[in-house]
């Protein structure tokens, strides 16, 4: 024992008098931190919407709209995985802008979120939304959607529970199990009767871009959802389908 304490000891000493050596080591921590970014959740300050945070301008401009928008959660919604970051019990906080697991990790969505998701109901007509997540632990997805609520811009500041709404039920069809995302959406279409044709997805997994064999448009969102990238889902969409024009 006493001999390999001292070879470790003169092992270290050893790389760290050699600078290039020294340097390299660093080097390689680095590129392993930047690669493994997903390892931890991010901490982000609870998602509440304001004046900064405007809905995204494909929402008003007048232009068709896909009759059904499905949203992936975890690293599209919110910035960690449900079945490896979050350790229930669940109690939520601030409100029910965030959520602390039994471990005091706190968990919330990404900011422009809740801006995105309530005013795609404020559109005329509303949008349907729809959620599609592969995760294997559903009822600690299906928890957290329950206990963070989406505040509104004028109700931001307030401390009543009854001025939020729940962003579970912000979404009209629910699809939480493990399993390829084509069977959850064969589920929202049987459920909804809307065609494939009609609908866009936003995920930040490029395996799920398959879902595109059934006519769903994909759009991925490696760093989660923000007004921009819904906008530019949206157009997408519409370049596709060949609605970039007005409709009567």
């Amino acid at each position: 024992m006493s001999i390999k304490t001292s070879d470790n000891r003169l092992r270290t000493t050893f790389i760290f008098r050699r600078p290039r050596t020294t340097f390299l080591v660093i080097l390689g921590l680095i590129l392993v931190m930047v690669l493994n970014k997903k390892s931890q959740p991010s901490l982000l300050t609870p998602a509440i919407i304001s004046d900064a945070i405007p809905s995204p301008e494909t929402f008003n401009d007048g232009l068709p709209l896909p009759k059904i928008i499905t949203f992936d959660l975890d690293y599209t919604l919110w910035p960690f995985w449900v079945d490896t970051h979050v350790t229930p019990p669940l109690k939520a906080k601030d409100n029910n802008t965030r959520s602390v697991d039994r471990w005091g990790e706190s968990f919330t969505f990404y900011p422009d979120v809740p801006s995105i998701l309530l005013s795609a109901k404020s559109t005329t007509p509303p949008l349907t939304l729809a959620t599609a997540s592969r995760t294997s632990a559903p009822d600690i997805a299906v928890s957290l959607l329950k206990q963070l609520h989406l505040p509104s811009a004028s109700e931001a500041g307030a401390s009543s529970k009854a001025s939020s709404k729940r962003a579970y039920d912000i979404f009209d069809y629910i699809q939480i199990f493990p399993g390829d995302k084509k069977t959850h959406f064969a589920r929202i279409q049987k459920q909804s009767g809307v065609s494939y044709d009609e609908m866009l997805f936003f995920d930040d997994e490029r395996r799920n871009k398959n879902v595109e064999s059934l006519g769903v448009v994909f759009w991925e969102v490696p760093s989660g959802v923000t007004r921009a990238e819904v906008d530019r889902g949206v157009r997408e969409w519409r370049k596709r389908k060949g609605r970039e024009g007005k409709e009567t």
